[in-house]
């Protein structure tokens, strides 16, 4: 099996190829762009399977970019950026970014999320646990096969990311079970969640604008107050 390949999209070279000696280090395969049209030349001629992409970049910046991307592909996505504000980390994930870090970043760290991603978008396993749970959930509004990644809402098939499905695949796959986020949060993304974290928040407001008929009446995604979420038996 060849190296899994990473795109590094950011304007600075500074940092694009300190990110790659990282990336590199740990026996990913790395191609780095300092533009938005350099990513997007090698992502139509390479195997990309992750993107670590830098939110602030002339021209088409980093949010953009990741909107386009998501028109084309469900490969994981990682901002880096010197954004610290909530509100600008809610507007990354918002466009279809599935992790955030923060400049200046740990190394250790971006190594952690990368893999993390990585793992979690070639196996598409959400419970590791439990092996002979069902592949297919079959509700009266919501269809979803986990070997082929398919889901169908209200009839219409729905594209999803990775994240946006291992979320509603572990909702949907226990009808009526009530999740908090910090579950969520540390069953699909394998790690402990970080304080004040809105992720799973953003995700799930994404993943009702996809599914739900109105998603300001969601019907398929219930919010219990002060609890979490979950999704209905009878839907």
């Amino acid at each position: 099996m060849g190296k899994q390949q990473i795109l590094v999209v950011d304007d600075d070279k500074d940092i694009a190829e300190l990110v790659d000696i990282h990336l590199t280090s740990s026996g990913y395969e790395v191609f780095t762009a300092n533009s938005a049209k350099e990513g997007f030349d090698i992502l139509a001629n390479q195997d990309i399977q992750l993107v670590v992409l830098d939110i602030m970049m002339p021209e088409v910046d980093g949010i953009s970019m990741c909107k386009t991307i998501r028109k084309i592909s469900n490969i994981p996505i990682i901002m880096l950026s010197a954004k610290i504000k909530d509100t600008e980390k809610i507007e990354g994930l918002s466009a279809g970014a599935d992790d955030y870090i923060t400049k200046p970043f740990n190394p250790d760290e971006l190594i952690a999320r990368v893999k993390s991603q990585l793992r979690r978008f070639t196996t598409l396993n959400i419970d590791n646990n439990n092996s002979d749970k069902s592949r297919n959930v079959v509700l009266n509004n919501l269809i979803m096969n986990k070997d082929d990644h398919r889901v169908i809402a209200y009839g219409k098939e729905v594209k999803l990311t990775p994240i946006e499905f291992n979320i509603l695949f572990l909702l949907a796959s226990n009808p009526g079970k009530v999740f908090s986020t910090e579950e969520i949060f540390e069953t699909v993304w394998n790690e402990k969640m970080f304080d004040a974290n809105n992720t799973v928040m953003v995700h799930i407001r994404r993943l009702r604008e996809k599914i739900e008929m109105d998603p300001r009446d969601a019907k398929i995604i219930k919010t219990v107050w002060g609890v979490g979420y979950k999704v209905e038996k009878g839907i």
